[in-house]
């Protein structure tokens, strides 16, 4: 549970991408904050749409899970106050989620996939131990991070032109009128995670020719 703070590490989401290991999975890409390391999580398909959804402000027509779980606790004054990634064995990442409601304060065990897509949806902290971050992390050399220490902070899902799937008519090249109508037809049909891809090429398409954008 309650670890040393000189033994805490901040983490923040820095993207989605394609897993390499498993088929039909994704890798989640936590980022030190104010450091170089970065960790891979593997996580499914569905957690992995949720986290996209976020990621890019994707608002769906109804809620999901992790959306009515947060507007749940709500709703009985019950505040996410971190998420901390204590434990990593065998592959895989143990979490646990602590809540308050101003009296009382409760520790839960979570997946780590649940637990950081609540998160995202909170506001709330993400931590880690140094032991984890130097047994699973990374370092990377930041090419293009230009943004601060914010939890929304992400910048992937665009890895598909990487692993080469979903090669349908390319995209990138739409005009943004018609990147707007596929990404509004795909949250009408409630395809979160090709809408959470259009998403990003908008925003990319966005950034490149401010004067179309809106």
């Amino acid at each position: 549970m309650s670890e040393n703070d000189e033994n805490r590490v901040r983490l923040k989401v820095m993207g989605l991408s394609y897993s390499q290991i498993q088929s039909g999975a994704y890798a989640l890409i936590l980022a030190q904050v104010g450091g170089p390391m970065r960790i891979p999580v593997v996580i499914g398909a569905a957690e992995a749409q949720s986290i996209a959804m976020k990621m890019e402000s994707i608002t769906p027509p109804r809620p999901m899970t992790h959306d009515l779980f947060v507007s749940f606790a709500h709703a009985f004054g019950v505040k996410l106050t971190e998420v901390f990634i204590y434990k990593f064995e065998d592959g895989i990442f143990s979490s646990e989620i602590t809540f308050s409601d101003g009296d009382r304060t409760v520790t839960i065990d979570s997946r780590t996939s649940d637990a950081i897509a609540i998160a995202m949806r909170t506001g709330a902290p993400i931590y880690t131990t140094l032991d984890i971050l130097d047994a699973t992390g990374f370092e990377m050399e930041i090419a293009d991070e230009s943004s601060d220490d914010g939890d929304d902070d992400a910048s992937a899902l665009g890895d598909e032109e990487a692993s080469g799937s979903h090669s349908e008519p390319k995209l990138e090249n739409y005009a943004i009128e018609e990147l707007e109508k596929t990404l509004a037809r795909h949250i009408e049909r409630e395809e979160y995670e090709e809408a959470a891809r259009v998403a990003e090429i908008l925003k990319r398409k966005r950034a490149k020719d401010p004067d179309q954008a809106d």
